[in-house]
Formats: structure tokens, C-alpha cells, sequence
């Protein structure tokens, strides 16, 4: 089953991101240090490192019917960050979040990431999780918001090359059972 290329809620669209995208997203949140400093992806310099996320994301909707999705403000149209599904075998996907500066702090990301599990419920994913910096705060109150609990036995290490690139780091796994 493949997900909707475009969710409404109630405040939020999320749609597939298409070439076009690329300065918005890069202006938006891409480039953006601070708002990027806890992901598993480098801060984009160019433009460019924007376009190859954007071809990354038409490869995945194409090859596995779901991928990223932009989240934009119904009520101004303004784009506000990312979301999304990886699948995975096995029925599990993995899901994750960003947001622009001025989008902090309103409840967009609890509404998105309600959204994706929806999504993912729909298409037959049985298992969603999430990765998080055990720094930021601000993400797990998200992921406990929405019903993920953390995995106590999880003891994997990833690089956070906003942080110190090279060096790996303890990440926490957020779960949650989508029967």
C-alpha cells in the first residue's frame, strides 16, 4: 500500500516535496545550524545539498511509495519543516522531524508526527520508531507526546555531524506498536 502523497490536518499539510522545493526548504530550515544541530544529516551549504535531498525523496515516493513530506501552514501557506516515513522490512518505518526556527514551540511537530502515524497505520506498518539525540529535549517530549516510548535496551551509537562529525554518539530509540 503506499501512503497519500498530501495529508491535511488541522492546521497542516503535509505533501511530498517536489524539485521546485529546493530554495524554500534550503532557506527554510535546511541551512539553518541551529535548527539542524541534532539531526543525523549535515547542515546544507548549497542549495545543491538541498536538490540531492529532493532527489533522494522522488527516488524513495517512487521505489517505496512513501518518503519525506513537507509541512505546510494551512492558514498562510508557509512552509514549516519535514516529516516522513522510511519503510522497512517487516512492516516497521522509521519517522522523524524538523522544523524551522519560527515554527517552534506552537505544537506542530506533536500534530505532524500524529499525522505520520496515522499514515503509517493505514498502509500497514506495524512498528514506527524514531531516532533522537539524548540532548534534545524539545524531541522526546515530542515522541512521548505521541505514544512512543523509549527503548531501554537500545544501545546503538550514530554520528551527529552537526555536532562532532566523526564521532560517534549515543542515540535513544523512541517506539511505538501501530496494531
Amino acid at each position: 500500500m503506499k501512503a497519500p502523497p498530501l495529508v491535511e490536518t488541522a492546521r497542516l499539510v503535509l505533501s511530498a516535496p517536489v524539485a521546485t522545493d529546493a530554495e524554500i526548504v534550503f532557506q527554510r530550515y535546511a541551512s539553518d545550524e541551529d535548527v539542524t544541530r541534532y539531526l543525523g544529516w549535515p547542515t546544507h551549504r548549497t542549495v545543491a545539498d538541498t536538490q540531492g535531498f529532493l532527489a533522494f525523496s522522488a527516488v524513495q515516493w517512487e521505489r517505496e511509495g512513501a518518503g519525506p513530506y513537507l509541512i505546510w501552514a494551512q492558514a498562510d501557506g508557509r512552509l514549516l519543516g519535514s516529516t516522513g516515513l522510511g519503510l522497512e522490512p517487516h512492516r516497521q518505518a522509521i519517522t522523524g522531524y524538523v522544523l524551522a526556527k519560527d515554527a517552534w514551540g506552537n505544537g506542530y511537530a506533536t500534530e505532524a508526527l500524529t499525522a505520520v502515524v496515522e499514515v503509517a497505520a493505514d498502509i500497514g506498518v506495524k512498528r514506527l520508531y524514531a531516532l533522537c539525540h539524548p540532548q534534545h529535549r524539545a524531541s522526546w517530549r515530542v515522541l512521548e507526546k505521541c505514544r512512543f516510548t523509549r527503548d531501554a535496551s537500545w544501545t546503538r551509537q550514530m554520528e551527529f555531524p552537526n555536532l562532532q562529525a566523526g564521532l560517534a554518539q549515543d542515540v535513544l530509540c523512541y517506539g511505538r506498536g501501530l496494531d
